[in-house]
C-alpha cells in the first residue's frame, strides 16, 4: 500500500505543508467531565468553538501521545466525519504518530476495541453517544480507549477532567480534509493516517470463536432471522457476516444503512424503541429468532418467536450455554456483572462452580478482571454483554452466540429460556426509567433514600418486608481502585430486590432508573407476565422512595 499525498500522488507531503501545526489560546469550558461512557452532550454543544477542542486536548496532555499509535471513528451520527477531521489536526499537531480510522469514520464501538488489541495501539478516540438519539437536535459524544481496548478508568477519566479545568490552549494542524472513503494510507506531516476496512478486521476475529459452517447450515435448514440495524453503526458489520458470509437470505438485515440521524430513531435496542421488530417477533408469521443492536454497536436486543429475552436472562443463558461455541469449549473462568444486573448471572456462576463478580454500573470496571484472567463473559442489564475478546460490550458477538447456541441444540429460543428456568429458577426483572427530571428533585429523592437506609430494615411496604438496605461501594479486586456511591439497595425477604440510582449517559434533566426483581425457584411459577409478578416489588419501592409524590410522575416514560 502506498503512501499518497492529498493530490492522490505517491510520496510525501510537500514540503510546505509539513509545518503546520499552530497553537490556539482557549479557556476552560464548564461541563466536560465524563461520565461512565466518556463525555456526552447535545450535538449544538460540541459545535460550539473550542468545545470539541478542549476536550480532545484535554485527552491528549492527559494521556501523553506524542509518539503513539491510536485508532479513530466512530457510529456514523452527525458532526461524526467533521469531528474525525478536527481531531486527525489535533493529533498531527500533538506528534501522534500513527491515526487509524475506520473506513468513512464508521468504526462500531466493538470493532475499535479489536482493532486496539489487534494492532496494538496506545488507545483509541470513539465518537458516540451511543444508544443515544442523533442529528443536529439529538446528541454527541467522545471516549477516549485504552491499550487494552477498553474505557478509560476512572483514574484516567479524572486527569483528563482535570486538564478541561486547566487548559489555556490547543494545537491543530491547517491542512485540507483526509479522504477516508476508501482503505490507504496518507501523510499528515510527520504522522501518518491509515484508513481501514474494520469489517473485515472484526469479521476475522469472530470466526475464530464461533462455529461459522454449523451457523450456516442453520440458515440453509430454513430458519428465519430479523436483524434490526437501527440505522446505525451495526449495519455493515451484521450485513457482511449474516448475509453475506453466512448465508442468511438478503433483506436479514433491516435498517441496515447507518444514517446521522438513525432514520429519526431512538436507536436503543429494547422493546419501546425497537418496536417494529417486537411487533413482527410477536406476529402470526414470526422468523425463527430477532435481534437489534444500538447507535454504536455495543448493545443488543435479543428475541425469540413470542419469546423476549431481557438483557440478564441473555447474559445468564449465554454463560450458562457458551460452552457450546468453540471460542469458549474450555469453559469460562468466571463471570461479571453490573451490580443492577438481575442476579440470574450469579446463579449461573454458582451452579458451574466458577467466581463471580458484581462490579458497578459502566464497562470500564469489568476491564481489570478480565485482563486479570478472572472472567471470560460479562453483561450488563443495559443490554451491553461481552467476554474477553475485546474489551468492550459486544452486540454482534452477543447474536453470534445465540446463533451458535441455537444451531448446536436445534430448539426455539422459548425452550432454551424454559429449560434454563427449570434449571435455575426464573428472576423476574424490570427496569423503570423516569427521564428528563427536574435534576433538584431526584437529586433529592435519593439523598432522601439514602439517609433513611439504616433504618429501613424490617419496615413493611406494600406486602413486603425489607430485610436490609445498602449503598453500594466496590473496590475492585484486582486493582484495589474504589467506586464509592453506585447505587440504593432494597432487600426484601421475600426474595426481591430494588436498585435506585440516577444514570450517567443522559444529556438533559436527569434519569431515575429503578430495577426491580424478584426470584421465583425452579418449582415455582416461572411462566408469569413479569409486570404481574413485578407489581407488587415496584408499589413497595414506591411507597419507601415516595417516587410519585417527589417527582410528580404517574409512571415510568420508558419499562424495559
Amino acid at each position: 500500500m502506498s503512501t499518497r499525498d492529498l493530490c492522490g500522488k505517491t510520496g510525501a507531503l510537500p514540503g510546505a505543508m509539513m509545518n503546520i501545526a499552530k497553537t490556539v489560546a482557549t479557556v476552560p469550558i464548564d461541563g466536560q467531565k465524563p461520565g461512565t461512557s466518556g463525555l456526552r452532550q447535545k450535538t449544538a454543544v460540541f459545535m460550539q468553538p473550542h468545545y470539541l477542542e478542549n476536550f480532545v486536548q484535554s485527552i491528549f496532555d492527559a494521556v501523553g501521545v506524542s509518539g503513539a499509535t491510536l485508532t479513530l471513528g466512530g457510529d456514523g451520527r452527525y458532526f461524526n466525519g467533521e469531528a474525525i477531521q478536527t481531531i486527525l489536526r489535533m493529533a498531527a499537531a500533538n506528534g501522534v504518530a500513527r491515526m487509524i480510522v475506520g473506513q468513512d469514520g464508521i468504526l462500531a464501538t466493538p470493532a475499535a476495541s479489536a482493532l486496539i488489541r489487534a494492532r496494538k495501539a496506545d488507545g483509541g478516540l470513539i465518537l458516540s453517544a451511543s444508544h443515544n438519539p442523533g442529528g443536529p437536535d439529538g446528541d454527541f459524544g467522545l471516549k477516549f480507549n485504552m491499550a487494552n481496548g477498553g474505557p478509560a478508568t476512572e483514574r484516567v477519566t479524572d486527569r483528563i477532567y482535570a486538564r478541561t479545568q486547566a487548559i489555556a490552549a490547543y494545537r491543530i494542524a491547517e491542512t485540507p480534509d483526509i479522504p477516508t472513503d476508501a482503505p490507504g494510507l496518507w501523510q499528515l506531516g510527520p504522522m501518518t493516517v491509515e484508513v481501514v476496512d474494520s469489517v473485515e478486521i472484526y469479521a476475522r476475529l469472530m470466526r475464530s470463536l464461533f462455529d461459522f459452517p454449523l451457523i450456516a447450515d442453520l440458515f440453509k435448514s430454513g430458519f428465519r432471522m430479523r436483524f434490526d440495524a437501527m440505522h446505525a453503526v451495526t449495519g455493515p458489520y451484521a450485513r457482511a457476516i449474516l448475509e453475506s458470509e453466512l448465508g442468511a437470505p438478503a433483506g436479514t438485515v433491516v435498517n441496515g444503512a447507518p444514517l446521522p440521524d438513525f432514520g429519526g430513531g431512538h436507536p436503543d435496542p429494547n422493546p419501546i424503541h425497537a418496536a417494529d421488530l417486537m411487533a413482527e417477533m410477536y406476529g402470526a408469521a414470526a422468523p425463527d429468532f430477532g435481534a437489534a443492536s444500538d447507535g454504536d454497536g455495543d448493545r443488543n436486543m435479543i428475541v425469540g418467536r413470542g419469546a423476549y429475552v431481557t438483557p440478564s436472562d441473555s447474559l445468564a443463558v449465554l454463560s450458562a450455554n457458551a460452552h457450546l461455541a468453540p471460542g469458549y469449549a474450555a469453559g469460562l473462568a468466571g463471570v461479571a456483572w453490573s451490580m443492577p444486573t438481575s442476579r440470574a448471572a450469579s446463579r449461573v456462576a454458582a451452579s458451574l462452580g466458577i467466581d463471580g463478580y458484581e462490579t458497578p454500573t459502566g464497562w470500564k470496571f469489568f476491564g481489570a478482571l478480565l485482563d486479570a484472567g478472572k472472567v471470560t463473559i460479562c453483561g450488563e442489564e443495559s443490554a451491553g454483554t461481552g467476554s474477553d475478546h475485546v474489551r468492550q460490550k459486544d452486540g454482534l458477538w452477543a447474536v453470534l452466540l445465540w446463533l451458535n447456541i441455537l444451531a448446536r441444540r436445534r430448539q426455539p429460543v422459548s425452550a432454551v429460556m424454559a429449560e434454563h428456568w427449570t434449571r435455575f429458577g426464573r428472576d423476574y426483572y424490570a427496569r423503570h426509567d423516569y427521564e428528563d427530571l427536574e435534576k433538584a428533585a431526584a437529586e433529592g429523592l435519593m439523598q432522601d433514600l439514602r439517609g433513611r437506609l439504616p433504618e429501613l430494615a424490617g419496615q413493611s411496604a406494600a406486602g413486603l418486608v425489607v430485610d436490609r438496605a445498602d449503598e453500594f461501594n466496590y473496590v475492585c479486586p484486582v486493582s484495589g481502585d474504589r467506586a464509592d456511591g453506585q447505587g440504593l439497595r432494597l432487600y426484601f425477604r421475600e426474595g426481591a430486590r430494588a436498585v435506585l440510582r440516577l444514570s450517567g449517559t443522559g444529556t438533559s434533566g436527569a434519569t431515575l432508573r429503578v430495577y426491580i426483581e424478584r426470584y421465583e425457584p425452579p418449582e415455582g411459577a416461572t411462566g408469569l407476565d413479569p409486570a404481574h409478578a413485578l407489581a407488587g416489588v415496584a408499589a413497595a419501592v414506591d411507597a419507601i422512595a415516595g417516587i410519585k409524590a417527589r417527582t410528580g410522575r404517574a409512571g415510568p416514560d420508558v419499562v424495559t
